[in-house]
């Protein structure tokens, strides 16, 4: 950072699902969409599920499609306005405790030095706007869902912002906002923002998984780890992830609970549910 003086061609862009905040941002919002009736547990237990394979197996394509259409899903047919508002008030509920203030602290670093800060991340773009907004952040990049008429449609606008897409959409932040990238500085946890890190002056591992803990090792990138479990790192699995792995195993195994006294019996609620204890269980003992 330049200690002679605010630089406008240098900002800061900070990934936020296990970088900014503890785990990823969609299944909190996705928790205070399910605890106001909008769709059930039993959804929610799905979506968390599919969260949790993101997160295990990789963020591989077809994974992150079934991702994207359940979240779109969620949001079909329902008013921006709405959705929106909602958004502020699960960040309250579900959000702001979530925020590694170790990440902010290095935000605020940026934004004391005059330099502009942007979340980018493959969250929507409203509810990232939301987060950027109640940190005090410059603004934010985000997956654009379609509306029209101020109705979310269920379909996407461009790609998910992920991977390639999220330094594509840096790129073109840089040439909008006159920005000189070889000045600026990308914070992720994920061997996935590789492409973005790459593009930069200052690259910075935060809580990294183990592929861009090596990486990173391998490029001389600096190395910040705010979690308490630093073993996680190692085997790849975020120590994070125990909250959002026991989150949805609390919520599978309501649903088959309910699903049991019903007189039936679902083997997907009933696999989400031992997984997720599984990986809390896991997770807890790398403290």
């Amino acid at each position: 950072m330049n200690s002679n003086g605010p630089d406008p061609s240098a900002a800061a862009f900070f990934d936020v699902d296990n970088t900014m905040m503890v785990g990823a941002s969609i299944f909190h919002f996705a928790k205070g969409l399910a605890a106001r009736g909008f769709f059930s547990w039993r959804d929610l237990a799905r979506f968390t599920s599919q969260q949790v394979r993101l997160r295990v197996g990789g963020e591989k394509p077809q994974h992150l499609h079934s991702s994207r259409d359940s979240a779109l899903a969620f949001v079909a047919g329902k008013k921006v306005a709405e959705i929106v508002a909602l958004g502020e008030e699960i960040y309250d509920e579900e959000m702001a405790s979530k925020v590694w203030p170790g990440t902010l602290a290095l935000a605020r670093l940026h934004l004391d030095a005059g330099q502009r800060t942007w979340l980018v991340t493959a969250t929507p773009v409203e509810l990232a706007t939301i987060i950027a907004r109640r940190l005090e952040l410059t603004g934010a990049l985000g997956t654009v869902a379609e509306s029209i008429d101020g109705v979310y449609t269920g379909e996407l606008v461009g790609d998910v912002l992920h991977g390639e897409a999220k330094a594509a959409a840096v790129r073109d932040l840089a040439l909008r906002e006159g920005l000189d990238l070889a000045k600026c500085s990308a914070y992720s946890d994920s061997i996935n923002d590789l492409p973005m890190l790459s593009l930069v002056g200052r690259a910075v591992a935060v809580n990294p998984d183990s592929a861009l803990r090596a990486e990173a090792r391998k490029r001389g990138w600096e190395v910040r780890d705010f979690r308490t479990g630093h073993k996680a790192a190692r085997i790849g699995i975020p120590a994070a992830l125990a909250a959002g792995a026991a989150a949805g195993s609390v919520a599978a195994g309501i649903a088959a609970r309910r699903a049991q006294r019903r007189g039936r019996f679902d083997p997907a609620l009933t696999a989400v549910h031992t997984f997720g204890r599984r990986v809390g269980d896991r997770a807890n003992s790398w403290r």
